[in-house]
């Protein structure tokens, strides 16, 4: 009896459409922008908003309890990434975005309407907890559908880049909402005096988000479905199929996919202790340790994050030649290297120190995001992706990631070191360095349990032609059609 094994012909690779692939960047992206956009106006108004909501608590404790804010919205994210996850795996990734996008509008621009503290005492604590948890569950879907659905929507040779672009958008988005803190700063007060950003200016950011979210929702309800989710769709849908071909639920997640789960979320870990660090620890960190004022930290933020996120991109198609794991190498190596001298700097206070030490955190973070995405999507098989990469991302950029403010400040305040921030980022790079010995290589490869995604039909050729030689090929993965699977030695006479 032959071996038989699955042979690629042309016709079973997807050969994108450029304009829905446009389409489909610029939908996806809105979502991300406006989730950094929220993170950021909350970094950037984390003092403010402890004045307007502890007030009467002591002013460090009153801190605290504005980053636990921050950090009780990551406590639902994995449970967000959980059952939103799953849900895209099964109806499609196209109607999870959209209920993401409509959740995180309403929660932040509710935000924006609440009272203070001074108006109905201390307990409004807890409808800006409740609103944040909201977030962290619309963004637990967010993210991951996002990076998911364009990872899939893009051609193998370029994926990087083009998930990469996700990331650029996070970190504009975060920009944009420093930008907004900082004008509307600078406008209330000169308007209005010191006191106008306590007395209701703090609000402007918020509602912001409205305008913002509904431009966001109309752009979605343009983007098509995923290409390799509707293929895999319809032949799962009538074929007894590969275990790596089925849609399984949360528990068989974890069942067969736990070492590649322990591998993304060391890599997280790092990713977003680093990111974290810089975009919504780093205006408190400046303004409380180092005395930096909030508008000069604010723009000093905006420069160098626009610069990161023009960085993000070229990296991203660095790594698509020369691999993913090189660059995650580069990535926890700088962290390890630069972090402690950049803490040096920006004590010394001055402007040009505190701009040099801003790029030094920014510059390993955007070796980590370049990556993330595109990563994130090529552990995982199509059937589960989703669900996958959100248990893996949410559950680590929440127990980790988001928590940095937090466990930041606590570390500052119990040890009294103004460095341990720097090593607490350090230690989940060398965790990540030590994952990354255990992950494959996967740049310029086709996603698990997918056929190629290639540019043209003449790249869909040349792949079926050269696949006996082609090392990034491994049909075994790939959901091909048991009419057109092949003997080897038939196709060799």
């Amino acid at each position: 009896m032959k071996k038989t094994t699955r042979r690629l012909r042309a016709e079973d690779c997807i050969v994108v459409d450029k304009r829905e692939l446009r389409k489909a960047q610029i939908g996806a992206g809105v979502g991300n922008f406006i989730e950094w956009y929220d993170i950021g106006i909350y970094g950037y108004l984390a003092v403010t908003m402890t004045s307007v909501f502890t007030e009467g608590m002591d002013e460090r404790m009153g801190l605290l309890v504005t980053l636990l804010g921050f950090a009780v919205s990551f406590v639902v994210r994995p449970l967000g990434g959980m059952i939103l996850g799953p849900l895209g795996d099964r109806i499609g990734r196209r109607k999870v975005l959209f209920f993401t996008m409509a959740l995180m509008a309403a929660g932040t621009t509710i935000i924006g309407l609440l009272p203070t503290a001074g108006q109905v005492g201390l307990w409004v604590i807890i409808p800006l907890y409740l609103l944040k948890m909201l977030q962290g569950f619309s963004t637990g879907g967010e993210y991951s559908g996002a990076a998911t659905y364009i990872a899939e929507f893009s051609p193998d040779r370029n994926r990087g880049f083009m998930t990469s672009l996700l990331n650029s958008g996070s970190m504009l988005g975060f920009a944009a909402g420093a930008s907004v803190v900082a004008v509307t700063s600078t406008v209330t007060t000169s308007l209005w005096g010191d006191s106008a950003m306590l007395d209701g200016g703090w609000r402007i950011p918020f509602l912001i988000a409205l305008p913002l979210g509904i431009l966001a929702i109309a752009l979605r309800r343009r983007i098509p479905e995923s290409p390799s989710f509707e293929a895999a769709h319809v032949k799962t849908a009538s074929e007894v199929v590969d275990p790596m071909f089925v849609r399984h639920n949360l528990r068989n997640i974890l069942k067969f996919y736990w070492p590649q789960i322990l591998i993304g979320c060391a890599l997280i870990a790092a990713d977003g202790t680093s990111g974290y660090m810089l975009t919504s620890y780093m205006p408190t960190y400046l303004e409380t340790e180092v005395g930096s004022h909030a508008v000069q930290t604010a723009v000093a933020a905006v420069v160098v994050l626009v610069l990161q996120a023009l960085l993000i991109p070229l990296v991203a198609r660095w790594s698509d030649r020369i691999g993913r794991r090189p660059i995650y190498a580069m990535a926890t190596v700088g962290n390890l290297i630069l972090l402690v001298p950049a803490f040096s700097l920006m004590h010394i206070g001055a402007l040009w120190s505190l701009y040099l030490a801003l790029f030094l955190v920014a510059l390993p973070s955007a070796f980590f995001l370049a990556l993330t995405g595109a990563v994130m999507s090529e552990l995982f098989p199509t059937a589960s992706r989703f669900g996958c990469v959100g248990v893996t991302h949410n559950l680590s950029i929440s127990i980790f990631g988001g928590t940095t403010p937090l466990v930041s400040q606590i570390l500052v305040e119990v040890t009294g070191n103004s460095y341990a921030p720097a090593f607490y980022v350090m230690f989940f790079s060398a965790v990540a360095l030590i994952a990354l010995l255990k992950m494959r290589e996967s740049a310029a490869r086709p996603l698990l349990g997918s056929v190629p995604v290639v540019a043209s039909h003449e790249e869909a050729a040349a792949l079926a032609e050269g696949q006996d030689t082609d090392k990034r090929l491994d049909t075994s993965t790939m959901l091909l059609s048991p009419a057109r699977a092949e003997s080897v030695g038939a196709s060799a006479r």
